[in-house]
């Protein structure tokens, strides 16, 4: 199964990435590792995670507080958001679209 990222999803996922090195030179990419195993868990099992809205699912990252929302078919999977878990809920709602 291949995956993707809505144009919006990787941004954010950049700019947490910039947020963390900011914090702490190095950290950018442990939080990217993280994520990238979190999308290969979704990828392998991607029924695992309960629905979460309108034919989405909600996978949680271990070591940072955000979560991989996505949608997926047979063939493909589609990242909407790397969402921190205390702002904004259901903010991506409209990339769905």
């Amino acid at each position: 199964m291949t995956f993707s990222f809505h144009p919006e999803a990787e941004s954010e996922f950049v700019a947490a990435q910039d947020f963390y090195d900011d914090r702490d030179f190095g950290l950018g990419k442990v939080f990217l590792d993280e994520v990238y195993e979190t999308i290969g868990r979704i990828v392998e099992f991607p029924n695992s995670w309960p629905p979460y809205s309108y034919r989405t699912r909600r996978c949680l990252c271990n070591r940072f507080p955000f979560s991989v929302i996505y949608r997926h078919t047979n063939a493909e999977l589609t990242i909407y958001a790397v969402a921190h878990q205390s702002r904004k809920p259901e903010y991506w709602k409209d990339r769905l679209r």
